[in-house]
């Protein structure tokens, strides 16, 4: 495809350098590498520059149109597509696939009234409402951001984006009744609508059942719903379709970065802020440093090598991914036991051959040839300290959103992270990382721009599961075969 032509004026090279960074993002969720990213991003943004251009010269009629980010990422689908049907398919991720190739994917060129009931409700707003929307809650940026990007009274809109929110509200409502559908959905449309206004509004259980079972209603609930948070997965899932709670994540972490540097606030404020960050920040990593001496400590003072070892070495979703004659540091013993090598253990009684008069008295001395017995328990001996923080970001009837934060006591070239699930959860959707699970044991493997991690560093990656009856936390945690302490 020929290279767009550079911006026509000051206003779109602005609209550039904002949009670029949404559409990569996107993009970069579709593939599966970061060249691959920047190669479907620049004919993503391409089509959906020219797209703009066209329009913005055509005489403006009846037709409604999408915010511009929102436009754009609709290019990645277009362009997304095109790459499957021309036989590049090989470089989208096999999630994407899959889907592209399903009636869900199939929703959003279909009839117009089946298309998704948030795409058409904001399609049917006017478009600074639609781009007010969209920008505060799917792009999360903060509301001075979005009032000086719009040109609108910083005091005011937050009052302006409660109305939008309703204005939302009433044309998702006007779609849905318009959608073609049985007896019994219309008999609940205007239930849901009265349902979904009031914050304090209880739903019928009649309501609730029938929600539980119908796709479009419980559809039209999301997008309905003023209250509760759910307007942003709404929106970003009726407009993009795969992949809209990973790209919500990201986007909410990109808004967080460009909050570090200061936006609204003078020079001196953004300066006390930077340092005040910088004190979080540091006082984080001598925290987790002591944690993390704590755990090699009390690693260093319990038994180690159990056959429960080697079954879980031998499943080839555990085996560390670095070179097998890669050295590992030896974990620092503590300094009362500083004569023990790092392969003894203690025994609760002296080991036979070799009784000696001085060391009956208990504790008896480590011996470096004892072997470990298989009544003991296990505690495996780590090669690379690390501490995991797990948390359940979401949880709804049968799903849940997570989070994984790792801390590496050692820098890593390439890292593998695996744990069990407790309950038959089945891992889903991934952001930052790649998933392969076996049974109830999962792994996760870095993507090519995060694979590098430094000394103290962290891995975080978040991802969506689907439940099949509890949801406890995972457990052995391991990092390139070797344990980790769990936060």
């Amino acid at each position: 495809m020929p290279d767009l032509s550079p911006p026509q004026d000051a206003a779109e090279a602005a609209l550039f350098a904002e949009c670029w960074d949404a559409v990569l993002s996107y993009a970069d969720l579709c593939t599966a590498g970061a060249g691959t990213a920047h190669q479907l991003a620049d004919e993503a943004f391409t089509l959906g520059m020219r797209e703009l251009r066209a329009a913005q010269g055509a005489v403006r009629g009846r037709t409604t149109r999408l915010p511009v980010i929102p436009r754009l990422l609709t290019a990645v689908r277009d362009t997304v597509t095109g790459w499957e049907s021309a036989g590049k398919g090989h470089k989208l991720d096999p999630d994407l696939r899959l889907w592209l190739n399903s009636e869900a994917a199939a929703r959003y060129t279909g009839p117009p009234l089946g298309r998704p009931v948030a795409l058409r409700g904001l399609r049917d707003m006017p478009e600074a409402d639609a781009t007010l929307l969209w920008l505060a809650e799917v792009e999360a940026l903060p509301l001075p951001t979005v009032a000086r990007r719009l040109g609108l009274d910083p005091l005011t809109t937050a009052a302006e984006l409660d109305q939008v929110r309703v204005l939302f509200h009433d044309r998702c409502h006007r779609a849905h009744r318009d959608t073609p559908l049985d007896a019994e959905c219309r008999s609940y449309a205007r239930l849901l609508d009265a349902v979904t206004r009031s914050p304090g509004a209880e739903t019928p259980e009649d309501l609730s059942r029938h929600l539980a079972t119908c796709v479009p209603c419980a559809e039209a609930a999301a997008c309905l719903r003023l209250h509760g948070g759910g307007i942003p997965a709404a929106l970003a899932g009726g407009v993009i379709g795969w992949g809209a709670l990973a790209y919500l994540e990201r986007r909410r972490r990109a808004a967080e970065v460009r909050l570090g540097v200061g936006t609204a606030s003078g020079p001196g404020v953004r300066a006390d802020d930077e340092a005040a960050r910088g004190r979080v920040l540091r006082g984080s990593l001598l925290a987790a440093a002591g944690l993390l001496s704590a755990v090699a400590l009390g690693v260093s003072l319990m038994p180690f090598g159990t056959p429960d070892d080697a079954d879980v070495s031998a499943r080839d979703d555990q085996k560390p991914i670095a070179a097998p004659d890669t050295p590992h540091p030896d974990p620092t013993p503590a300094p009362s036991r500083s004569a023990a090598p790092a392969t003894t253990r203690t025994l609760p009684v002296p080991a036979p051959p070799k009784p000696s008069p001085t060391r009956k008295p208990p504790p008896p001395a480590p011996r470096p040839t004892a072997t470990p017995t298989p009544s003991q328990t296990p505690t495996p001996s780590t090669h690379t300290t690390c501490q995991v923080d797990y948390h359940l970001d979401d949880q709804w009837s049968d799903g849940f959103q997570a989070s994984v934060r790792v801390t590496t006591d050692a820098p890593l070239s390439g890292w593998q992270l695996a744990w069990t699930f407790p309950d038959g959860q089945h891992i889903g959707q991934t952001w930052d990382a790649t998933p392969h699970q076996d049974g109830a044991r999962v792994t996760t493997d870095a993507k090519s721009y995060n694979r590098e991690v430094a000394a103290h560093g962290t891995i975080a990656f978040g991802f969506i599961g689907r439940l099949d009856g509890g949801n406890g936390t995972p457990r052995e945690f391991r990092l390139n075969g070797s344990p980790c302490a769990n936060g």
